[in-house]
């Protein structure tokens, strides 16, 4: 508690009360006093930040060799003292209580680099040193003197210059869209996502949906398949999410198309192959097949559609309702797995853009989703079955139901000792499904799996599938026959992929 000694002083003026503090309760209050920023140089970087501090009610002390600058400095209010950086008596010239960082902000390294090492001898290892290096060699060399944190100003314009870039083109891609969505105000539009599709293209498509709406078009989310997984299931139904089945109409009564978490008619969706799409919009690697619509945005650096249209939502000024807001916030997370699989900064952004408009009740609730049987039965089998060659974990898990229980059944045998990639495979009446999942970063999955299954496959470095169709095989009676030859063939084709000999060769 402080204590310090009151003086109490009567004034003819209006007969007022003035409360003072004597000297000896000075020292009790240096816990009062504002911490204090000493800038060492003032050139164009030192006064600029020098004014930005004081902008901020940041006390800020400037020192600089030159005599001129610094009367020029006291004029316009600023602390300021004549002293060069490189001298080591500077240290003892100046009053460092309650500074907090010490900036070496001239343009001349080696005069940096000399006042790091004399100012680390004499500070408190709390307060922190911040330097100015003009290439990779000296920021090294200042950092091995004991900085903290060394910046380079050429890299922070180009940085700084490059998120205004992102931010001309975000606007560009905004504008552009809603001019496309302006030009179709007279007709329908079919917004389709994958085949079984996952919370990152339901959340996808309702946000283009939205934006569809706010321009006068209308606009309905279709797919193809089944929603089989029960944390897939549990999204739809608490959020309300309206969704069609293009098995029921198909693309009739639509004017144009737009896919939405996939970028190729007929591939994982059921648009005729070689139909005309008016927009895609993705973050699946296309491959090296061509992309054709008149609106392409395929960002694969992204870790989920869901942040590429999140973007659009900010740059348009369309309001996020709370529903939309969990979507998105959910498909990001499940597509990056909380962040820590394929996410880019932009991912957090937006995240952290959806995080106060959502409902936490209900992502709660998506988190701790009941385990459907049939996954349980596919987990069980994916572990009896399971061929580990090195590395590598391949399963076949036999016939399936739901081809969403793959993935889930990939990503928990990643989990074993030892294992850094896991493809778990099933087969259906018509077509066998491959679920991959790795964190080994020399190799790419999602060209892996291409190279290995054809066109039908891909994804991400890190997660991918595939899908093959049985063809004439699906008319084989014997079920086991036809079990161990697709599990000869997949297996094969994918250590073939990887440089992998596989057993028995």
């Amino acid at each position: 508690m402080l204590s310090f000694t009151l003086v109490w002083t009567y004034t003819k003026q209006g007969g007022l009360f003035l409360l003072n503090l004597s000297k000896d309760a000075d020292s009790n209050l240096k816990s009062t006093v504002k911490p204090r920023y000493l800038v060492l140089g003032s050139g164009s970087v030192g006064f600029a930040l020098a004014k930005e501090l004081r902008e901020s009610n940041k006390l800020v002390i400037i020192v600089d060799k030159d005599e001129a600058k610094v009367e020029t400095l006291r004029e316009e209010g600023f602390e300021a003292i004549v002293g060069d950086i490189s001298d080591p008596e500077l240290v003892d010239k100046i009053d460092l209580k309650n500074v907090v960082v010490i900036l070496f902000l001239t343009s001349n390294n080696e005069a940096n680099r000399k006042g790091i090492e004399n100012f680390k001898k004499a500070i408190n290892p709390d307060v922190q040193l911040f330097s100015r290096a003009s290439d990779i060699i000296n920021k090294e060399k200042m950092e091995d003197l004991g900085a903290d944190y060394v910046f380079m100003p050429s890299k922070l314009v180009a940085s700084s210059l490059s998120r205004s870039l992102e931010r001309a083109e975000s606007v560009h891609r905004g504008n552009r869209l809603a001019r496309w969505l302006k030009g179709i105000r007279d007709k329908r539009l079919a917004i389709v996502i994958h085949d079984n599709p996952d919370p990152d293209a339901i959340s996808s498509g309702l946000a283009l949906k939205e934006i569809a709406k706010s321009i006068g078009v209308e606009a309905n989310i279709l797919y193809h398949g089944r929603i089989g997984h029960q944390e897939n299931k549990a999204f739809v139904n608490l959020l309300g999410i309206d969704l069609g089945k293009m098995e029921e109409n198909g693309l009739k009564g639509y004017d144009e198309i737009a896919l939405i978490d996939c970028s190729i008619p007929g591939v994982n969706n059921m648009v005729p192959p070689n139909s005309f799409v008016g927009i895609v919009i993705d973050h699946h690697p296309p491959g090296e097949t061509e992309i054709k619509a008149e609106y392409i945005d395929i960002r694969p650096n992204f870790g989920a559609t869901a942040t590429i249209m999140t973007k659009y939502l900010q740059q348009l000024n369309i309001n996020i309702s709370k529903t939309l807001a969990t979507a998105l916030l959910y498909g990001i997370r499940t597509d990056t797995q909380d962040f820590k699989r394929k996410t880019d900064p932009a991912d957090l952004s937006a995240a952290s853009y959806l995080y106060p408009l959502s409902n936490h009740g209900i992502l709660d609730q998506l988190e701790q989703p009941s385990m459907a049987i049939e996954t349980l039965e596919v987990l069980g089998e994916a572990i009896r079955n399971r061929q580990v060659l090195g590395s590598y974990l391949l399963s076949n898990v036999g016939n399936i139901r739901d081809r969403d229980t793959l993935p889930q059944a990939a990503d928990y045998l990643l989990s074993l000792e030892g294992i850094s990639t896991t493809v778990v495979f099933g087969v259906t009446e018509d077509r066998i499904y491959i679920s991959g999942r790795s964190n080994d970063i020399r190799i790419n999955l999602g060209e892996v799996m291409r190279q290995a299954f054809g066109e039908d496959a891909g994804g991400h470095a890190n997660a991918a599938g595939a899908q093959i169709p049985l063809g004439v095989f699906s008319a084989t009676k014997d079920r086991q026959t036809l079990l161990r030859l697709v599990n000869e063939a997949v297996v094969k084709r994918f250590l073939s992929a990887v440089g992998v000999e596989s057993v028995g060769e």
